[in-house]
């Protein structure tokens, strides 16, 4: 394993990453820019940076440690970008904003907006997953009809898991719901299979306020309804702010998420043989003191890499472990720890060829209150 040098600025965090057909790694990040934030992304190809570009940079950026801006790109490199912009001097009042580059980052256009409605209202928790050569499907939790205040409200008074589909000029797809109940702030999570079955993963909301976790599958361009992966019944009034991770390959797929079902914190892993049909037996992925903020990849020899944090008696520990869908985690690993104020937030996992990157928010020394990022790569 080996770490490599990002080329962020000061107080950097929240890295996203995408590997490009050619075998590079793009890197997305948020950091301070004059009295706001920038977003700024660069690609790692031939062990070498490109000059990092600025997707975006404003005094009115959302920038929240769980909802942050994502990166993917379509198979001729095209890159898009999102990030979250206030839509009002309201609480939790942005929205979701998009840029695609067609010259690897240095030049942007305009920014596009994946909903189509015009509410003062959470927009966010995106995911970008390109499902054709010149289509690229955009997931997000929309709370255009949900009331926070309304506390006696009915079944629809909820965030809405809802999707669209963006051309690579641009255009944009129908903007579809696909639960119109979902917990309010977890990561969205997708993955496509072999066959083009678009997968789904979210933590889901029942009426019962039971926030399990479920997918919605896209075969042969029809969405299915909402199917729970496992039972846990975690019981919780309010969302945990820990959503699932999903990848897969060929006709296996794997979920890692986080329950805090019976008030046990654990972290699970499950597998599906079947494109996401059907999901086996579900297996404790931590050793007892699991936080969650899970990311997945599923290898081409049928198991699985899962990342996740975990507390220690002095802070956080950034964990790592190789599962098979039979025994669950076979050998686990400590990436790095830290004692200091901050956190991790989400580290990503993601693969490029053969080789496999970890990228994190790192918290720096004790008393700044400052943050870079972190990353590590390693072959399978």
């Amino acid at each position: 394993m080996v770490e490599i040098t990002t080329p962020v600025g000061i107080n950097a965090m929240d890295p996203a990453l995408f590997g490009t057909e050619d075998g590079g790694i793009v890197l997305a990040w948020t950091e301070p820019d004059g009295e706001g934030f920038a977003v700024k992304s660069a690609t790692l190809k031939d062990e070498k940076w490109s000059t990092p570009s600025t997707a975006t940079s404003s005094s009115s950026l959302f920038v929240n440690w769980a909802d942050f801006p994502t990166i993917a790109a379509f198979p001729d490199g095209t890159l898009a970008v999102s990030w979250l912009q206030e839509s009002a001097k309201v609480s939790y009042s942005y929205d979701i904003k998009i840029v695609l580059s067609h010259d690897a980052g240095q030049m942007w256009g305009s920014p596009i907006q994946p909903h189509d409605d015009q509410s003062m209202r959470q927009h966010g928790f995106l995911t970008l997953l390109p499902t054709a050569q010149d289509e690229m499907l955009a997931v997000w939790l929309d709370a255009r009809d949900y009331n926070s205040q309304d506390v006696g409200g009915g079944f629809d008074n909820a965030v809405q898991l809802r999707s669209t589909t963006i051309g690579k000029d641009g255009t944009l797809g129908r903007d579809t719901p696909l639960d119109l109940r979902a917990c309010s702030c977890c990561q969205t999570s997708a993955s496509i299979t072999g066959d083009g079955t678009v997968l789904v993963a979210y933590r889901d909301r029942t009426a019962d306020e039971i926030r399990d976790i479920s997918i919605v599958r896209r075969h042969n361009g029809v969405w299915s309804d909402p199917v729970n992966i496992h039972a846990d019944g975690w019981e919780i009034s309010g969302c945990p702010v820990n959503g699932p991770a999903i990848d897969a390959q060929a006709n296996n797929a794997v979920v890692a998420w986080f329950t805090g079902a019976d008030d046990i914190p654990t972290v699970k892993v499950v597998f599906s043989e079947d494109s996401g049909a059907t999901f086996g037996t579900a297996f404790q992925v931590d050793t007892g003191d699991g936080v969650g903020r899970v990311s997945t990849l599923m290898l081409a020899n049928g198991e699985a890499l899962i990342s996740w944090v975990d507390w220690t008696d002095d802070g956080e520990a950034l964990m790592l472990c190789r599962a098979t869908r039979n025994e669950g985690c076979v050998v686990r690993q400590t990436i790095t720890k830290h004692a200091v104020s901050g956190s991790f937030n989400f580290p990503k996992l993601e693969r490029s060829g053969d080789t496999i990157y970890l990228a994190w928010t790192q918290p720096m020394d004790a008393g700044t209150d400052l943050s870079t990022v972190r990353m590590v790569a390693f072959t399978d």
